[in-house]
């Protein structure tokens, strides 16, 4: 069974910056892709940023702020977030593709959301 575990998130003052942190447990044979989501109230998930063999992809509202990283040793997925704007608020989610089993090829995993709330 794996699991992905967020943290990092918190209330900061528009113009600061939060490091978001996902780690993956669990039995993990391989990580694919690891990225961020995000959904604010009334709205859709979106992506945020991603990371796959070391190619980043980013959101435009968030080019230049926001930095994707990983440590594969640690299975753990990083999101420096800086200059925030009160539009950044919202919950973030952790998503990761992961093969865990042989027979059921790579699947989508998501932790369970941390809150990022900006003040204005």
């Amino acid at each position: 069974q794996v699991q992905l575990v967020e943290s990092g998130g918190g209330l900061v003052q528009a113009g600061g910056s939060l490091r978001l942190s996902c780690a993956a447990s669990g039995t993990i044979l391989s990580i694919n892709a690891m990225g961020w989501y995000r959904q604010a109230p009334g709205k859709q998930r979106e992506l945020v940023a991603a990371i796959i063999s070391g190619g980043t992809n980013y959101a435009d509202s968030v080019k230049g702020r926001f930095t994707i990283s990983r440590d594969n040793a640690k299975n753990t997925v990083y999101l420096q977030m800086n200059s925030l704007k009160p539009e950044d608020a919202a919950v973030y989610y952790c998503n990761a593709v992961i093969f865990s089993q042989y027979g059921s090829g790579y699947r989508d995993y998501w932790g369970q959301g941390t809150q990022v709330t900006v003040s204005s």
